[in-house]
């Protein structure tokens, strides 16, 4: 069977009687992936603040965030079709609408596909070209380069696969801007190296079934402690980043105080999780979960700095 081949199992409620139009919305609500499209506007609104050296026009940030939201969600749908097949080898995903067949492979593509439209024409009738061509290219990314290629074929395939989510804030600064400078560049910079420790984090603890699944994320095939390293080299890389967005966009004092403070705690948890590695924890006694849940925070508290610094200052 071709992966977009309909299936002929019928849509399904968990309780395994047939469907209601709500099971069949929610279904399609989750293969858009909500949690990840929050991180991404997360990283998309306070660049159009920064842009703007203040608020923004609250109606372009309203548009933005919206085309942006259906961008990520036709990626995430494109993601969920695709990798049906090591979802449902995988704990933590064997959940989702494609593996517990609510969604036929067909409805999904062409769903992603109407989500990829609409996002594209919002984007060009009510924010700019260049902004709606970047989620245009990130999209292309994360589907064609990171989904069908590196994911299943490479160790370092979320290290280069992640550049797709560093899109959001040159999308949001060129929203407002029409045109890319240095700051949103460094922001880019700053979700390139946080993406590592965040992902790998997230790895260590479902390292079995990335294993079962035969993808080869780097802590299925490289030693707890390698891995470590790697995360506190990536963590330090961060944040020196992070600090340059200072000079750069000329924040006042708000955005380094935030930057640093949060940095540090970041650090510190990559130091620890490095000191347990070493140590020959595995599993949950090596506690990755404190690096990645720390990591959601600091990702959102360094860029409402960014986003705030120019209210202030």
């Amino acid at each position: 069977m071709s992966r977009l081949q309909v299936e002929t199992t019928p849509l399904t409620a968990p309780s395994g009687d047939a469907a209601t139009w709500v099971d069949v919305i929610k279904a399609y609500v989750a293969l858009t992936k909500p949690r990840i499209i929050e991180l991404l506007l997360v990283t998309t609104a306070p660049a159009m603040f920064l842009a703007a050296g203040g608020v923004p026009n609250l109606m372009l940030v309203f548009w933005t965030l919206v085309a942006g939201a259906l961008a990520a969600g036709s990626a995430n749908v494109f993601n969920c079709v695709l990798d049906r097949d090591i979802d449902e080898k995988m704990r933590r995903t064997r959940r989702r609408p494609m593996p517990r067949h609510q969604v036929q492979p067909l409805h999904g593509t062409i769903f992603g596909i109407v989500l990829g439209i609409a996002a594209t024409v919002l984007f060009a009738v009510f924010v700019n070209w260049l902004s709606a061509v970047l989620a245009l290219a990130a999209n292309a990314f994360y589907v064609l380069v990171y989904t069908m290629w590196l994911k299943r074929t490479m160790s370092q395939n979320i290290v280069w696969g992640g550049i797709a989510g560093c899109f959001p804030p040159l999308i949001g600064w060129t929203a407002v801007t029409g045109s890319v400078a240095l700051p949103p560049l460094i922001l880019f910079a700053i979700v390139f190296l946080w993406t590592p420790p965040h992902t790998w984090a997230l790895a260590f603890r479902y390292r079995e079934d990335y294993a079962n699944a035969g993808v080869p994320m780097l802590p299925v095939v490289m030693s707890a402690p390698r891995v470590a390293w790697r995360i506190l080299i990536y963590s330090v890389l961060m944040v020196a980043v992070s600090m340059t967005l200072w000079p750069a966009a000329g924040t006042g004092w708000l955005y380094p105080l935030v930057a640093g403070l949060g940095g540090a705690v970041f650090l510190v948890e990559a130091v620890n999780l490095l000191r347990r590695a070493r140590a020959g924890a595995l599993d949950a006694a090596l506690k990755p979960m404190r690096l990645f849940h720390w990591s959601n925070s600091y990702l959102a508290l360094v860029f409402l700095a960014a986003a705030i610094d120019p209210l202030i200052f």
